[in-house]
C-alpha cells in the first residue's frame, strides 16, 4: 500500500493535548510522522479543515455472533463502526456458545479482522456459561486474547465469585468488567419513582447500582484486583467511584450515551426503543453523569451496542427487550454535550481514545509515530437526523430515533486504509 498524506487536517491528539493545524503520514499501516513531509509518491489526502483523531475505541458493545446472527453478525458491525469512526472495540461474551472457549475468544478475533475494517477484542465470560458460579479458565482465555472477563449483561452476584475473578484477573493483568447491579432489585422495566408508578411500570431502585458498586469497591480492596464498572449511571454510584479512585483503589468505570444525554421521559408513551438496562434515569442522575464526566470520575464512554430485532420490541413495554443500537451514534452524542457546553473537546475525545486505551493496555488511541494508522476524520458542525431503517448494520433500534445531531463522521481510516466516507 502507497503512503498517504492527510493533509489540512486539524489534528488532535488527547494523549498528548495536540489540537493544531496539521498533516500526517500513514506508511505500511502505521503513523510515520506529524511533520507533514510527503513520502515519495505518496497519496493525498485533503481533510478540508475537519478534525483528524485517533480511532474510536468502544469497550462495550454486543456482536450478536455466534449465535444471534439475525440481530447483528460482525461484518454489519463492522459497518456501523466504521460510520461511527469506531476501528476498535471489545466484544461482550453474551453470545451462543458464550465465549469461555479459547477457539471462540480467536474465532471472535479473526471475524474482526476479516472485516478489515474493525479490531475485535474479545471479552471473555468471568464464569463459566456466565452462570455466576465457577471461573472460566482464565489463564488459556488471556492466552487465547481475552482482553478481560465479564459476565456481560449479567451482574456476578455471588461476593465470593466475585472476589475469586478479581484475584484470577489480577494474576493474569487482567482485569473484570462488571454490570453494576444488585440482580434481585433489578427486576423492573424502569427507574423505580414517580414516572414508573404513572405508567404502571416494575420499578428498579436507584439503590440497586449503588448496592452493587460498594460491595465489589470493598472487594477490589481486598484482593488488590481491577474492577471496572460499565454503564455508571447514578449520582450514588458515581460518588463511591470518585471516593475509590481517592483512595487509589484499581477501580474505574465508564458509561453510554443514553445516560448523559436522555433521562427517563424518554419511555413516555412506553417508547421500547428507550428500554435499557439499566434504565434510563430521572434529571438529576443525568446532571450527575455528566459531572461525572467533566471532573474525570468516568473513564470512559462507550456504544453499549446492543442490537435488537423488530420483533423484540414490538411488545408491551415490560416485556420488551432492554438494549439499544449505539455503534453509529457514540460520536455524535458525545459531541452534543460538547456543542451544550457541558464538555470540553479533548477530554470528550479522550474518553473515545487515549483513556480506554490505557485501560485495555492496547497501542491504539493516539497520534504518534509508530502507532496504528487507526483514524476518524470528523465534521463538528454537519447535521443529520437518527433515523429507523437508515443506520448502516443490521440494528435499528437505537433510543435516539428521530433525533437531530451536530457532528458528523467524514471518512474513517484503518491501518490507513480509508473504510468508511460519508
Amino acid at each position: 500500500m502507497p503512503a498517504l498524506l492527510l493533509h489540512n487536517a486539524r489534528l488532535l491528539d488527547p494523549a498528548t493535548g495536540l489540537d493544531a493545524p496539521g498533516a500526517l503520514l500513514v506508511e505500511n499501516g502505521r503513523i510515520a510522522s506529524l511533520t507533514g513531509a510527503p513520502a515519495d509518491g505518496a497519496e493525498r489526502f485533503d481533510c478540508g479543515g475537519a478534525i483528524l483523531a485517533p480511532g474510536l475505541i468502544d469497550m462495550r458493545a454486543a456482536l450478536g455472533e455466534p449465535g444471534f446472527e439475525h440481530r447483528e453478525t460482525i461484518a454489519s458491525a463492522a459497518l456501523a463502526a466504521a460510520a461511527g469512526g469506531i476501528t476498535t472495540l471489545c466484544a461482550l461474551p453474551d453470545t451462543d456458545p458464550v465465549l469461555d472457549d479459547p477457539a471462540l475468544i480467536q474465532f471472535i478475533f479473526r471475524r474482526g479482522e476479516a472485516s478489515g475494517s474493525l479490531t475485535t477484542l474479545p471479552y471473555a465470560a468471568a464464569s463459566a456459561g456466565l452462570k455466576g458460579h465457577d471461573l472460566s479458565e482464565y489463564g488459556l482465555l488471556r492466552e487465547a486474547g481475552a482482553i478481560a472477563f465479564t459476565d456481560g449483561m449479567r451482574a456476578i452476584a455471588s461476593a465470593r465469585t466475585m472476589r475469586l475473578a478479581l484475584s484470577y484477573a489480577r494474576a493474569f493483568g487482567s482485569f473484570i468488567v462488571q454490570h453494576p447491579e444488585e440482580p434481585s432489585l433489578a427486576q423492573g422495566a424502569a427507574t423505580e419513582g414517580e414516572l414508573a408508578t404513572r405508567l404502571g411500570l416494575p420499578g428498579i431502585p436507584l439503590a440497586a447500582e449503588a448496592m452493587m458498586v460498594a460491595r465489589d469497591i470493598a472487594l477490589a480492596r481486598l484482593t488488590g484486583g481491577h474492577i471496572h464498572f460499565s454503564r455508571v449511571s447514578t449520582a450514588p454510584a458515581l460518588d463511591l467511584v470518585r471516593a475509590a479512585k481517592a483512595e487509589n483503589l484499581p477501580v474505574t468505570c465508564d458509561t453510554a450515551p443514553p445516560y448523559f444525554d436522555l433521562n427517563e421521559n424518554a419511555i413516555t408513551g412506553y417508547r421500547s426503543y428507550a428500554k435499557l438496562s439499566p434504565p434510563l434515569r430521572p434529571e438529576a442522575e443525568r446532571e450527575a453523569v455528566v459531572a461525572g464526566l467533566a471532573d474525570g470520575t468516568i473513564d470512559a464512554i462507550v456504544s453499549d451496542h446492543q442490537p435488537r430485532d423488530a420483533d423484540d420490541k414490538r411488545l408491551p413495554f415490560a416485556q420488551a427487550e432492554a438494549g439499544g443500537a449505539g455503534l453509529a451514534t457514540l460520536l455524535a452524542v458525545t459531541l452534543a454535550r460538547v456543542h451544550a457546553g457541558d464538555l470540553a473537546l479533548l477530554p470528550a475525545i479522550a474518553m473515545l481514545t487515549s483513556r480506554p486505551a490505557a485501560l485495555l493496555g492496547i497501542e491504539a488511541g493516539r497520534l504518534a509515530p509508530g502507532a496504528p494508522a487507526d483514524l476518524v476524520l470528523i465534521d463538528l458542525e454537519r447535521a443529520w437526523q437518527v433515523k429507523d431503517g437508515q443506520l448502516p448494520g443490521k440494528a435499528q433500534n437505537s433510543p435516539f430515533d428521530g433525533r437531530a445531531l451536530e457532528g458528523r463522521v467524514v471518512a474513517t481510516f484503518k491501518s490507513g486504509r480509508k473504510v468508511f466516507s460519508a
